[in-house]
């Protein structure tokens, strides 16, 4: 049975996003809805945007805001980081929000037919759009080294050699059990242990299937091209690979010219700013975690835009 989605940081976003009558605010990881409906609540306009298509059909079918004329929101079938191309295509070039909550949906782990989580038998595909390489694709064809290295980069498997030469002895995998069961056996994993050692390696297949770390820092810089001056971002993370690049993104980003010393030749000066009032971290209470486990992990980073033009290298 699956849980009810329930958003993350709900309270702490909006706060952070303080939506307003007339706003036009960007949900550019749409799921089940929920920043969006309390974001449509507030009375602004919605640009939700999801690569999953299921996610689009149930926002068509529960939100009776895609259906007003005109509508308050409006569905993309597209990836985040295309949201300044997507939008100029509707005929907005400014937002006054951008709301991001990386990674998988609750959606996506409670349904055992697409493959993101090992708690049920399910085929080996863990795609967010349903398209294009899935889990078993790459794992039943990539060099081991390929799979050692993903499996160190993006899930911080330190055994992660150990790990990719049992699965290319297990080859062809086909389902999430096969796989978990060939980790478990890799890394002398009992029943009963804190932590089931094959989550490392399903996190780390799925961001690269899905490319997660490259789509985030895409739709960073994006979000920065369409905010206009006072315009707000908010980003909510689950675990430190995701907080890292953004916490660098916004650190870069709000960072001022560089200071000068009269014993030190004068610096080049830097762009300005072009975000302010980042926020500390922001992490879900206990009293959060009771309601909703999957919170545990969370983090939100915000901040605001500035004037300055968008940077080059941004």
């Amino acid at each position: 049975m699956s849980r009810p989605h329930i958003p993350v940081l709900l309270d702490e976003v909006i706060a952070a996003l303080d939506p307003q009558p007339g706003d036009v605010v960007v949900d550019a990881t749409f799921g089940a809805g929920g920043y969006s409906r309390a974001i449509l609540d507030a009375g602004a306009t919605v640009h939700a945007f999801d690569r999953d298509p299921d996610a689009i059909v149930s926002g068509q079918e529960n939100f009776p805001e895609t259906g007003e004329n005109p509508p308050r929101l409006v569905l993309h079938q597209r990836r985040f980081s295309e949201m300044v191309n997507a939008l100029a295509q509707v005929g907005v070039a400014r937002v006054d929000g951008v709301v991001m909550d990386i990674g998988v949906s609750s959606m996506q782990l409670d349904q055992a037919g697409r493959g993101f989580a090992f708690s049920a038998e399910g085929p080996l595909d863990m795609r967010m759009s349903q398209a294009g390489e899935s889990a078993a694709d790459f794992l039943n064809a990539a060099r081991e080294e390929d799979i050692a290295n993903v499996l160190y980069r993006y899930g911080e498997e330190r055994q992660s050699r150990r790990v990719a030469r049992a699965i290319v002895a297990a080859r062809p995998l086909g389902t999430t059990g096969e796989l978990a069961r060939v980790v478990r056996k890799a890394l002398g994993y009992h029943h009963g242990a804190p932590k089931d050692p094959a989550t490392r390696t399903f996190q780390a297949v799925r961001i690269h299937v899905n490319a997660e770390l490259d789509e985030l820092e895409a739709g960073l810089r994006a979000a920065e091209a369409l905010l206009r001056e006072g315009g707000r971002l908010a980003v909510v993370t689950f675990h430190s690979l995701e907080d890292r690049i953004v916490k660098h993104f916004l650190r870069e980003a709000a960072a001022a010219h560089p200071g000068t010393s009269r014993h030190l030749p004068a610096a080049k000066a830097g762009p300005p700013p072009a975000f302010a009032r980042v926020s500390k971290t922001i992490r879900p209470t206990e009293a959060e975690i009771a309601r909703n486990p999957r919170a545990r992990s969370a983090t939100l980073r915000s901040a605001v835009r500035t004037a300055a033009p968008v940077r080059e290298a941004a």
